[in-house]
């Protein structure tokens, strides 16, 4: 090959135009492992996967994390910002797939600075409050508990369906 090469390169500017393009082929063709699994922070995306699965690798768990679901079906979910990878194996330890998981921002994200603290807010159709990485702790603490307040307040029986429980139970 190297010979081959060599003789190539000392022929005419045609011959080594040519030579330069085969060698580059291989180059130009994507390879499964390529491909890129794209998700937005605190979403999730549907990925199939391919037969007998039998273990899955997430490259840095803090920036994806992933779930196996019945009938192939893998759940990517993106935890933060950046880039890890996603590998899938068999039984025999044989890589059956390999995708970057590239997680990005909501585009409906408007991010407000006051000085150094900043604030994060979901603006469809309005702007309302949204915790993001990255917003200061006060406001993200903030609207964490006063989220966790309403979702606990959302679980507890309404006062009359307390009362009335009570009345029949006399």
């Amino acid at each position: 090959m190297l010979a081959f090469l060599s003789r190539a390169l000392r022929g005419p500017l045609s011959i080594k135009a040519a030579t330069l393009g085969l060698l580059l082929v291989p180059l130009a063709v994507p390879s499964p492992a390529a491909e890129s699994i794209s998700v937005v922070v605190d979403q999730a995306k549907l990925v199939k996967l391919p037969d007998k699965i039998a273990t899955i690798v997430v490259g840095n768990p803090l920036i994806a994390d992933v779930s196996l679901q019945p009938g192939g079906t893998m759940v990517v979910t993106g935890k933060s910002y950046g880039s890890t990878n996603i590998m899938a194996m068999d039984r025999q330890g044989t890589v059956l797939l390999d995708r970057i998981v590239q997680v990005e921002g909501s585009n409906d994200l408007v991010t407000v600075y006051r000085g150094i603290e900043r604030e994060s807010y979901s603006c469809t159709p309005t702007c309302q409050r949204r915790i993001t990485l990255g917003d200061t702790q006060a406001y993200f603490s903030s609207t964490l508990s006063q989220s966790g307040s309403l979702s606990g307040k959302a679980g507890e029986a309404p006062p009359d369906a307390q009362t009335q429980g009570g009345a029949a139970n006399r």
